[in-house]
């Protein structure tokens, strides 16, 4: 399911799009981000993570006071000055990283994306155990990062339900894309569907 259309774009058609996608831990955004980049043509689009700069990078905690946002601003900004296709994928709570994302969406220039992938606890917690730390990591600190329907409330924000399959979404993403872009490129959605696994290996430092 999805709800409401792509934002309507600003003045600079000719700018790379921003693609935000967000969504609670094993909703599939990682994978998703990762498989959109790979059925792009080569060198045409980047992926930000946000486990990646905050817990490889930074090495540090998700607080307030911390430096991930002001990385992820300056990393979208310079993959976009580049013209790269940015897709900025993490859980981003919007109470932390809602003003992030208002900056983010206000200096960008060229057409935006933002998506939100809604997934249940009870789903969430059935995905969880099928990862490699499903055994590591109990049921209930999974829950206690969970947020509900935590959308930015962005214009044009889409909502992608879990009954969507990972193709879908990937296809959802590369044909709106496709509509604000002249990609004119073959897609392959056969992916591998575990490009964010080893990510597991440390989910507890995620909070």
């Amino acid at each position: 399911m999805t709800d409401a259309a792509p934002a309507v774009p600003p003045s600079d058609a000719t700018a790379p799009p921003l693609v935000i996608l967000r969504g609670n831990s094993a909703s599939g955004k990682s994978t998703v981000a990762r498989r959109v980049q790979r059925a792009l043509p080569r060198g045409r689009g980047a992926v930000i993570g946000q486990d990646h700069l905050r817990r490889e990078l930074l090495w540090e905690h998700d607080t307030a006071n911390g430096d991930t946002a002001g990385l992820i601003l300056a990393t979208a900004r310079h993959c976009l000055g580049i013209g790269r296709i940015t897709v900025v994928e993490g859980i981003f709570g919007s109470e932390r990283y809602g003003d992030m994302f208002a900056e983010m969406l206000a200096h960008h220039t060229g057409r935006s994306l933002v998506y939100y992938l809604d997934v249940s606890l009870e789903e969430t917690l059935r995905r969880h155990a099928g990862k490699t730390i499903g055994g590591e990591v109990p049921d209930n600190e999974v829950a206690s990062w969970y947020r509900k329907h935590d959308v930015l409330g962005a214009e044009g924000e889409q909502v992608l339900g879990e009954e969507l399959s990972e193709d879908e979404m990937v296809q959802q993403l590369l044909t709106d894309l496709d509509v604000l872009t002249d990609l004119d490129q073959p897609t392959d959605l056969d992916q591998p569907t575990d490009l964010d696994q080893p990510k597991d290996l440390d989910q507890r430092e995620a909070r």
